[in-house]
């Protein structure tokens, strides 16, 4: 992890930690590194979710990326997997999205995406925070002519929404479904592309004001829609988050299926078809026991990760596989994009559910959920990274690890994103679980306080 640049581009507080002043800066020296080979004006498409610091943010990057001699093209509010896939369908030079995903309204962030859709490497983003932070390298300045200027292309979002509908091979007639927007970017795509193929849909939290993206709603907080999804009659729900590029479910009785569910309903599907490279799934090893379990059993074969679905995304380019993903929704079908992309993984679970005949809670029963537990200790973001550098937590997390021997996990990882320290334990007494990562955590923090 880089010294700007998390798991997912830049992140922190806006107008203190992602200031105006430093996202001209990522504009600028962003722009400069991914179009110094062009031999034409480049272009570089700009999308952004529904925080109200978006606009302050859009500003100052737009400026850093016209400042280069580049055309930064706004379009405007759309989920990043839409930046991701219209950076390609338009022939952009590069793309880039602010936001702060499933974070609460004062984080924003800046991710950038090459010419193919891709995030960024590491190589790549280290050049980029080596310019910002070291001058390293000298952007040359155009003037008068040779100056970038801002455009706006309106409606990109309905080229988007047409994309995910080409992605499954059957309408949605027949089924209702029950969307929480997060009051994000998703409020207009996943509505839409749902009812064009003939779903019958009831939405909440898709009114965003600026300042209510993932507040009590969303993927991050399902418990209204798992009330209003049997209330209301439909055969699931769908829950996204800030940008939507991840999606989790709900199924006909209010229960949360999870992204390693999902996951596992998909690639089957895919397995049954004979159209799955190498019977594999790609996954983190946050992914559930559970999943290791089913697949055995079922003969998928599971290739794990480090978290990050930069590293899930590596992973399949390199062996060709084309679906992966995170426990939190964040799943690539990369035969139809490059990154996580909520509405695409939606429509395929969806088609599925369409095909199969069956209920969700019926899909999502090939899989035996282990009980898991994630508990924070909240860390400074330059302490987060040291914790195993302290003997007492080393020696606290071993001997837990022992407790358990084959029976559950212990995962101890820094967020890519937050000031904190992530501790996952997986087992069978939940009460168990919760006491010691309570424990845990208690013990990071005091010790790294």
């Amino acid at each position: 992890m880089g010294r700007l640049f998390g798991t997912d581009g830049v992140r922190g507080i806006a107008n203190t930690e992602l200031t105006p002043e430093l996202a001209f800066k990522v504009g600028q020296a962003g722009a400069y590194v991914l179009t110094e080979e062009t031999h034409h004006k480049a272009r570089i498409l700009v999308g952004r979710d529904t925080r109200v610091s978006g606009d302050m943010l859009e500003a100052a990057l737009i400026a850093g990326i016209c400042s280069v001699g580049a055309e930064a093209v706004s379009i405007g509010i759309v989920p990043t997997p839409a930046v991701a896939y219209l950076t390609r369908f338009y022939n952009a030079d590069a793309g880039v999205v602010i936001s702060a995903s499933h974070n609460p309204v004062e984080y924003n962030g800046i991710k950038y995406f090459n010419s193919k859709g891709y995030k960024l490497s590491d190589k790549t983003e280290e050049r980029i925070e080596a310019i910002i932070l070291d001058k390293a390298e000298s952007i040359p300045v155009p003037v008068g002519a040779d100056v970038g200027c801002r455009t706006q292309k309106e409606n990109a979002f309905e080229d988007y929404i047409e994309f995910a509908q080409g992605t499954i091979d059957c309408d949605l007639k027949g089924l209702k479904i029950a969307v929480d927007c997060a009051n994000g970017a998703a409020y207009r795509t996943a509505p839409m592309a749902l009812s064009a193929l003939g779903a019958e849909v009831q939405i909440i939290s898709n009114d965003p004001d600026g300042y209510n993206i993932n507040l009590n709603c969303g993927s991050t907080h399902m418990e209204r829609l798992q009330k209003l999804v049997p209330a209301c009659g439909a055969d699931l729900g769908l829950a996204f988050d800030g940008d939507a590029d991840r999606v989790l479910a709900v199924d006909e009785k209010g229960n949360m299926i999870d992204g390693d569910r999902i996951m596992a309903i998909c690639a089957l599907a895919l397995m049954k078809k004979g159209e799955l490279k190498d019977n594999t799934l790609v996954t983190t090893v946050m992914s559930n026991l559970g999943l290791f379990i089913m697949a055995k059993e079922r003969g998928l074969t599971i290739r794990q990760t480090k978290v990050g679905d930069r590293y899930v995304l590596e992973e399949m380019v390199n062996d060709g596989y084309i679906i992966g993903g995170e426990q939190s929704g964040h799943i690539i079908f990369l035969e139809h994009n490059t990154t996580g992309d909520g509405l695409v993984t939606a429509l395929q679970l969806l088609a599925v559910l369409k095909q199969s005949g069956k209920p969700l809670s019926e899909l999502a029963s090939v899989m035996q959920v282990m009980p898991q537990v994630l508990v924070n200790a909240k860390i400074s973001n330059d302490k987060k990274n040291v914790y195993m550098e302290d003997e007492t937590i080393v020696k606290a997390i071993n001997n837990l690890k022992a407790t358990f021997q084959d029976n559950g996990r212990v995962l101890i990882r820094p967020s890519g994103t937050e000031p904190l320290v992530r501790v996952m334990i997986e087992g069978k007494d939940k009460d168990f679980l919760q006491r010691k990562a309570e424990e845990l955590a208690t013990l990071i923090e005091s010790k790294l306080a």
